[in-house]
This record gives structure tokens, sequence and C-alpha cells, in this order.
């Protein structure tokens, strides 16, 4: 099973920084998308190491399980962060997001921490795969308000997760058999903040009507139609998008 990518990030319209940081790697067949929290350059510091120490870790350690390769990864960037922060006064308590998509055998393992999200297009259906480490995650948990509600939450940026800020952190790891003519979406709270699942889902179906006929050119204008829309809605965070189709 072959697989087309494509991923940008963009700075949005209101922030002075991106603090976004991707990876795309069809060689490892390892997507990240990471976004950055923290004072000064906290952020941008925070989210460039998760793309960097998380796929040198899976690299040295590929006889684990998956399962375990991405929960490991993921607890060494954390320390890997941590330790950095606290070198610097600047940087203390500085995060960052992480889902990262690592495809091995006929399955798909999504690790995630925070509220940066993994969806899949199947049928042209989409389902979110991963779960928000947010406050307002935790409300839905509870059943206080739907979802709907939950979009119009004053706190709806507030996080429970990060990667870096503890001394440890516990990342969910998901897994999902792949088929043909799947698509996979991973982006920062940039896009998913500002674009209905709807919209999203429109624009998916609109320049990917048949995965089995998507190209890399329709992947990279679908990419930049997802960001020119959260651009459209406001754009008031940066915005990371990567899709990857299985054909």
């Amino acid at each position: 099973m072959g697989l087309i990518a494509s991923g940008n990030t963009d700075i949005g319209k209101k922030r002075k920084t991106n603090q976004d940081s991707y990876l795309l790697s069809l060689e490892k067949k390892l997507f990240i998308v990471a976004d950055g929290m923290g004072g000064h350059n906290g952020g941008d510091i925070a989210s460039q190491m998760a793309v960097k120490v998380l796929p040198e870790y899976i690299a040295n350690n590929l006889t684990l399980e998956p399962t375990l390769l991405l929960t490991g990864s993921i607890k060494e960037t954390n320390r890997s962060i941590k330790s950095y922060g606290e070198l610097n006064s600047e940087l203390v308590g500085m995060g960052t997001t992480i889902v990262s998509l690592l495809f091995k055998g006929q399955n798909i393992y999504i690790g995630n921490v925070g509220d940066s999200r993994a969806y899949l297009v199947n049928q042209k259906t989409i389902f979110q795969l991963s779960r928000d480490h947010s406050l307002v995650q935790e409300k839905l948990n509870y059943g206080i308000y739907n979802r709907e509600q939950a979009a119009q939450d004053p706190q709806k940026n507030v996080l429970v997760r990060t990667v870096g800020f503890d001394d440890d952190v516990e990342a969910d790891v998901f897994v999902y058999k792949v088929n043909k003519n799947d698509i996979f979406l991973c982006c920062s709270d940039g896009l998913h903040g500002k674009v209905s699942d709807e919209d999203i889902l429109y624009l998916i179906n609109k320049f990917i009507p048949d995965p089995a006929l998507a190209t890399q050119k329709t992947a990279d204008q679908l990419v930049q139609a997802l960001i020119d829309q959260a651009n459209d809605n406001g754009g008031q965070d940066n915005i990371t998008v990567i899709i990857v189709i299985a054909q």
C-alpha cells in the first residue's frame, strides 16, 4: 500500500511567531504535528525539539512493539524538553502538544498528548481518531455538555496534559487498521479550532473526491485550502496541516 503525503504550516493572521512544527517523512512512514507553548521562544523550541527527538528515539528503538515505541518516544521527548527548559529560567514551563502517525504493516499507530488532532476520512465520512487532553474534553467526558456547546466554551484552549511541562507524561496511543483510500489528517488547533469538522470534510471531499485518483498536486492543494479556510475564519492561531492518503 502506497502513501501520498503533504504538509505545511502557517503563522496565521494574529500571532507574531509560529510556534507550530511538523515532520513529514514518507521514508519512515512517520508524521508529526507539534503545537508549542511558553513565554519568549519557549513554544518554538519545544515544538522543534519534539519533531527532532521523537523520530530519533524511534529510529534507535525499532525493535520495540509499535505502541511501546510511540509511548517511549513521547516520554523521551517530554524528558528532553523538561530538562532543556530547566537550564534557562525564561524557558521554564515551556511545552508542546504532539500528535504522531506511525504506519507499521497494515496498521497506523496514533500517539497523542494535548489538543492537536488526528482525523480519518473514510467513505466520505470524518472521524476524530485522537482525543483532546483539554479542560473542555474533560467536561465532555463527564457529560456536562455536548460538542456544539463545547465549541463556545471560553476555556476551550486550556490543556490538562502537555509534553515537557511535568516530569513524566502519559500518551494516548490508538491503533487502526488501514484500508485503501483512507485519508488521514493531522492538525494543530489553529485548524480545528477555526474550521468545523463538517467544513474540513467538505474541503477534503472537494479536493480528493476519489482517493484512488489523488495525486501529490491535489494533496498539496487540499493542505493549502484548509490553511486558507482557517485564515479566512480569523486565523487567530498558527495553523499546521498534514494529509496522508493510503492508495
